[in-house]
């Protein structure tokens, strides 16, 4: 499919084919997933960093963040790395009460210093006492027993990363599928560390998860788009929405069905695809 006969089948989705489909979905992944796309996304902040749990630690934190103008992410992202002396895995494990407490001065948006010093040491105990991120995200799906298990995972993750003393107000910063949101800042974290392919975008550094168990992230952007071209019926943006966008993703690739993000994130960012 030719590009401008992409444009011209989108303005009408309706009319789309299922092989047409997915032809269009990978045509516009191929369009976003590449390294262009790194320098004005969040996922340029881990991209800073080559150690795995500086990777994945700096994603992490990032992606929590990641609501609001992504100049500012981006802006406010690398200042949190800066306060933890860009060697977040070494500052997460060896840093003192008075070091994290100059975390106290962070702010993005609802994120506060009282959120930022809490992390660090929630991390700690997860690489300390849980054999790290990945090992606990992985335990997560041991655990479940639907198609939607990476929901679980989240969840596991959740109760493991909220198991010391915490503020209540900090809980807000980590989605719980379980009451029915759509974790969509935890499952753009979980695609980054998870999917693995040769645009060099994401990282696929976690070997142990399969990228055809992940969730696809959904935004109002992504929703906008996903219902204009058929893929979602769903109209709020909530877990129901975000298990049957990610069902109609698999019948396309069940393997790697995430990957079609890209398509319907710079679809709906870039070209306001669905709001015409």
């Amino acid at each position: 499919m030719t590009r401008s006969r992409a444009h011209a089948k989108a303005s009408a989705p309706g009319k789309l084919a299922p092989g047409e489909l997915r032809a269009f979905l990978e045509l516009k992944t191929g369009e976003y997933n590449r390294p262009s796309f790194i320098a004005s996304d969040p996922v340029s902040i881990p991209h800073l960093f080559s150690r795995k749990e500086d990777i994945e630690i700096s994603a992490f934190i990032t992606a929590t963040i990641a609501w609001g103008q992504r100049p500012v992410i981006i802006r406010n992202a690398k200042r949190f790395m800066e306060l933890m002396e860009m060697a977040p895995y070494e500052f997460v494990l060896t840093a003192s009460e008075k070091e994290r407490a100059r975390l106290g001065k962070f702010v993005h948006r609802t994120f506060n210093g009282i959120d930022a010093v809490y992390f660090p040491g929630a991390l700690r105990n997860i690489y300390a006492k849980h054999g790290g991120m990945e090992n606990v995200f992985s335990e997560g799906l041991l655990r479940a027993e639907n198609d939607f298990a990476m929901s679980a995972a989240i969840a596991h993750f959740r109760n493991v990363f909220f198991s010391l003393h915490h503020q209540k107000r900090t809980e807000k910063h980590v989605s719980d599928p379980v009451s029915g949101s759509n974790a969509k800042r935890i499952n753009m974290f979980l695609r980054w560390m998870v999917r693995k392919d040769n645009a060099g975008v994401d990282f696929g550094i976690w070997k142990s998860i399969s990228p055809s168990l992940l969730l696809c992230p959904l935004d109002v952007h992504v929703g906008n788009t996903a219902r204009a071209l058929g893929l979602l019926k769903r109209k709020q943006d909530d877990r129901k929405a975000v298990e049957e966008l990610t069902g109609s993703l698999r019948l396309l690739d069940p393997h790697d069905p995430v990957k079609y993000d890209f398509a319907l994130f710079g679809l709906g960012v870039f070209e306001k695809f669905g709001t015409r």
